[in-house]
Formats: structure tokens, C-alpha cells, sequence
């Protein structure tokens, strides 16, 4: 029996790098798309609001930047490191 699970993880370990160039190659797809789209917007002259960050302004008003950094991830489903590094950009220009 441990000889099989080590030999699942081996397999696992094995095809972590095609999943990960997988992974990556998407990833520049999707990139290539969002700036497709990005041209056609321009060239129509439409212009995408972000979501309204006036909670996220208002809490670091308050002092509460944790609970900013929340705000900010409901809002724009950032993961914690972009969130933080979002905020902090904000309070650093609402100073």
C-alpha cells in the first residue's frame, strides 16, 4: 500500500511541469485576448468603469486598513497580496 501512494506522488510529481507550462501557456493566451480587447474598446472610445473603491477610501479614513484590504478583495476578487499592494497605493495617494 505505501508503495503505491509513493508511486501516485512520484506520477504527481512527474507531471507537475507539463501542468505548469500548460498553465502558463493559457495564462499568455488569455493575456493576448485582454489586450485584444482592450484595442477594440480604445478604438470604440468605450471606457470600462473599475468598481467604485469609496468603502475601501472610507475605511482607510477610518483608520481600518485590514478591513479595507477586504473591501478592496470582495470588490475586485483580488487575491490578499494584490489587495494589500492595491490599497496601500491608494492610501499612499489619499495622503
Amino acid at each position: 500500500m505505501e508503495i503505491a501512494a509513493y508511486l501516485l506522488l512520484v506520477i504527481l510529481v512527474m507531471q507537475y511541469p507539463l501542468l505548469e507550462s500548460r498553465i502558463k501557456k493559457v495564462q499568455r493566451r488569455a493575456d493576448r485576448i485582454e489586450h485584444k480587447l482592450d484595442l477594440i474598446l480604445d478604438h470604440l472610445g468605450i471606457e470600462v468603469a473599475g468598481p467604485d473603491l469609496g468603502r475601501v477610501t472610507a475605511l482607510l479614513r477610518e483608520g481600518k486598513k485590514l478591513e479595507a484590504i477586504k473591501a478592496y478583495r470582495q470588490l475586485t476578487d483580488a487575491d490578499l497580496k494584490e489587495a494589500k499592494e492595491a490599497v496601500e497605493r491608494i492610501d499612499a495617494t489619499r495622503r
